[in-house]
């Protein structure tokens, strides 16, 4: 999820979002004939990114409720296989807008950025291309995660309630529960990423479509620009916020980033130890 989302920043944030706005400045850039290639790279690691927190969301939902296929599934090997899959399916959907692109930038703050091929803007390969990405980002990325969310949390409080009453003071049992606070915790990381997500996203979301209507309903306004401007920040955002709160809450995380840390801070050390400073 890290790496995708610094990889959205840097493909749109730096290299779409930033030329955009100062576009007196990156005037060459209409010169440099990639943009098909860009907008492939670009939408391909958004997908990456929503896919996988989508994912993430499935994998908390099987850890805490399915706990018999959570021996199987809850595996690095199955992480490897299931991330794998979300990058080449990505890659393969996204190839698409390659070849309906030219390599000429629009340099233009709408949904599409380059240059379209001659004929193609309004034909019916274009139109179902624009549905299928409006469709899996975010349509179904939101069903998903509201679908796995609510599964997960009506598990929680009914499995807590049971726990309760077995750990009651009938039962000569009472204290912590570690079990319980290990499921709070993780219950709580997955509400905040996918809440994050989807209230980061939805302005995007909203603004893409109504843009995509107003384009075909003769009576429709095109929407504000503010909305837009809003809509691309928020979305942008969505992708720093989820790695800064891996850092905050997991302690696994933060313990191998000290590691990260420290690891060439100790070789310093032992070199000037060895040389006798």
């Amino acid at each position: 999820m890290a790496t995708a989302d610094l990889l959205v920043i840097i493909f749109d944030l730096i290299l779409r979002q930033i030329p955009i706005a100062y576009w007196k400045v990156f005037w060459f850039i209409v010169r440099v004939p990639v943009c098909n290639v860009h907008a492939f790279l670009l939408y391909a690691v958004t997908d990456c990114s929503v896919w996988f927190t989508v994912t993430f969301t499935f994998d908390r939902f099987v850890a805490i409720c399915c706990q018999k296929l959570k021996t199987n599934y809850c595996t690095e090997r199955t992480a490897a296989v299931v991330l794998g899959a979300v990058i080449v399916l990505s890659c393969l959907k996204n190839t698409f807008w390659y070849f309906m692109f030219t390599g000429g930038y629009l340099l233009s703050n709408s949904p599409w950025f380059c240059w379209a091929r001659s004929g193609t803007r309004f034909s019916l390969v274009w139109g179902f291309g624009e549905f299928l990405q409006y469709l899996i980002i975010p349509v179904i990325p939101f069903v998903l995660i509201l679908l796995f969310n609510i599964s997960t949390i009506r598990y929680v409080l009914v499995d807590s309630r049971a726990r309760r009453r077995l750990r009651g003071p009938s039962s000569g049992e009472s204290g912590r529960d570690p079990e319980m606070e290990s499921r709070r915790k993780s219950l709580i990381l997955l509400l905040v990423i996918s809440g994050n997500f989807i209230t980061l996203w939805a302005v995007h979301a909203i603004f893409v479509v109504w843009f995509r209507l107003a384009g075909l309903i003769p009576s429709w306004n095109y929407p504000e620009f503010a909305i837009g401007e809003l809509g691309y920040m928020l979305q942008i955002l969505s992708c720093c916020t989820n790695t800064a709160l891996y850092a905050v809450t997991q302690t696994k995380f933060r313990q191998q980033f000290k590691e990260v840390v420290k690891s060439p801070i100790s070789m310093i050390v032992k070199c000037i130890q060895r040389r006798g400073f």
